[in-house]
């Protein structure tokens, strides 16, 4: 290979893991600058919720309808004008004035997020075909993807803290520039000339069903879980789902072919996708309001703590590869979501002593951490592994949703549960219900708990002290619930397994080096 075509070469996978950084700080990052932007736009709690999961259901509503548009026009020219409009969607967050123009942006740039993730793999896979070369460019847009979710709350609490908390959204812009630069000088134009059909009805009823879902579980409690329009929303995702089921199954170019979950291998991994994002993910909005109100840190302070929270899974990847070699995935999986599973207990054991222990809840943090890191890449190889190589990109794209689908619904789950019990704790209190409590506990949930910042006509009634120990307590319902709900999935993910010899005929086709997202 000529010296110019190396040096094209690393210059898209510059490109390349640029895009896979950007995307990544846009999920871990934003969380520890929530609290700020509480404060300045008067979010409510459900504004909060909505500025995060408006991201994360966009992605997933463009993930397989990307990889068609990119195989049909060209994943060059897909790639350029997703890292461009991530860059402007950048512009509008850091530019909203108000949480409506924020939740509105972040939908925008996450579309724009999922689909300049999924043509940055796709861009990879052309640009680096085969052998060691190969190896070597996944290997290292693998640990540039990692370094942007595990380092993004050191990064977004260092922004919030030397600049303003527009300038998490705002840096975006001229790294997004620099990378489309790099694109356009380093990648070479790839199409698919038996690219298939966009599966249009698919798409819609697949993000119908998602939102309305959210929506339920976020607003129910507000409208009424049982009034009329709670039950019509309930309706309508319910639909939303039954439609993208029947859709499937009867079009010719489908999204998903669900005929993969017959095989144990990849319905057991995709357990353990689901686990991941049923617990870990979701709680990265959750644990920042914990250290810096119930811990009382700062935001330096607390993007560090969290560090204990993300860098571990980093570190863990060769050992998980290790222990899949010599173990299976039968063991790998369902352990680090065992490990999980005990990270948030032992938090939630930290958090619920008379005086709130940092180093006990650091330590479960740092234990669900590595269960993270034992969990990821054994069940993205077996979920792309698993299957022919035919359907690769297909169980590629049902594993990325997998992962979004769970993480906009209990990011939703978390907030109510978080709620709840805030809500349960004041009431136990002695609070009359004649006060706003409702109102009260989502205030608290966002890390109101000084009397300044309360309405003022009941802050007379709810002392710091009450408020401060009710977000306690509901963080502690919220870290029970990740706890119990990944360990009944890991027991999930081992039964689905099942022995070696029950998997033997399945024809696995496990490739060890497969990368990770």
């Amino acid at each position: 290979m000529s010296s110019s075509s190396n040096g094209r070469d690393a210059i898209a996978l510059a490109a390349i893991c640029i895009a896979a950084l950007m995307f990544g700080l846009e999920i871990s990052s934003v969380p520890i600058a929530l609290p700020v932007i509480e404060k300045h736009l008067h979010a409510s709690f459900h504004d909060l919720q909505w500025i995060m999961n408006a991201y994360t259901i966009a992605c997933t509503t463009v993930l397989m309808a990307t990889g068609t548009l990119a195989d049909r026009f060209g994943r060059k020219r897909i790639f350029t004008i997703t890292i461009l409009a991530f860059g402007a969607a950048s512009l509008m967050c850091g530019l909203a004035t108000d949480t409506l123009a924020l939740i509105v942006s972040r939908f925008v740039q996450g579309m724009a997020g999922g689909a300049m993730f999924i043509c940055s793999i796709a861009v990879l896979s052309h640009q680096f075909p085969e052998g060691a070369e190969r190896g070597r460019a996944f290997a290292i847009w693998g640990v540039v993807a990692g370094i942007g979710l595990g380092f993004g709350p050191i990064i977004g609490g260092a922004i919030v803290t030397l600049l303003t908390w527009p300038w998490v959204f705002l840096i975006h812009v001229p790294i997004a520039l620099l990378t489309a630069g790099l694109t356009y000088a380093g990648v070479r134009e790839s199409r698919d000339p038996q690219a298939k059909k966009l599966d249009l009805a698919g798409i819609v009823s697949l993000t119908v069903g998602i939102f309305a879902l959210a929506y339920y579980i976020t607003q129910g409690a507000d409208v009424g879980f049982l009034s009329p329009t709670g039950l019509g929303i309930a309706a309508i995702a319910i639909v939303g789902f039954a439609a993208f089921l029947v859709v499937e199954r009867s079009v010719s170019h489908p999204m998903f072919d669900f005929s993969v979950f017959r095989i144990r291998d990849f319905s057991g991994a995709i357990i353990g996708c689901i686990g991941m994002n049923f617990s870990y993910w979701p709680f990265m909005i959750f644990l920042p309001i914990y250290f810096s109100t119930g811990l009382g840190y700062d935001s330096t302070t607390t993007g560090l703590a969290l560090l204990a929270y993300t860098i571990p899974f980093l570190a863990m990847p060769p050992v998980a590869q290790y222990l899949l070699a010599r173990r299976g995935a039968r063991t790998v999986i369902p352990l680090g979501l065992f490990m999980i599973g005990l990270g948030f207990l032992l938090m939630r054991f930290g958090s619920g002593l008379d005086m709130a222990s940092g180093p006990i809840v650091l330590a479960g943090a740092l234990i669900a951490g590595m269960g993270l890191g034992l969990t990821t890449t054994p069940a993205t190889n077996m979920t792309t592994g698993s299957v022919s190589a035919d359907r690769a990109g297909m169980a590629s794209g049902l594993d990325t949703s997998a992962r979004l689908i769970t993480l906009a619904i209990n990011i939703a789950a978390m907030g109510a549960i978080l709620v709840a019990g805030i809500l349960t704790h004041l009431r136990h209190a002695g609070l009359s219900n004649a006060l706003p409590l409702r109102a009260l506990a989502e205030k608290i949930a966002a890390g109101n708990v000084t009397s300044s910042s309360q309405d003022p006509a009941v802050a007379s009634q709810v002392p710091t002290s009450l408020a401060h120990a009710a977000l306690v307590h509901g963080i502690g319902w919220v870290m029970l619930y990740g706890g119990i709900g990944v360990w009944i999935l890991a027991a999930a993910s081992f039964l689905v397994f099942g022995p070696a010899k029950a998997r033997a005929g399945q024809g696995s086709c496990l490739q060890p080096d497969a990368p990770t997202a």
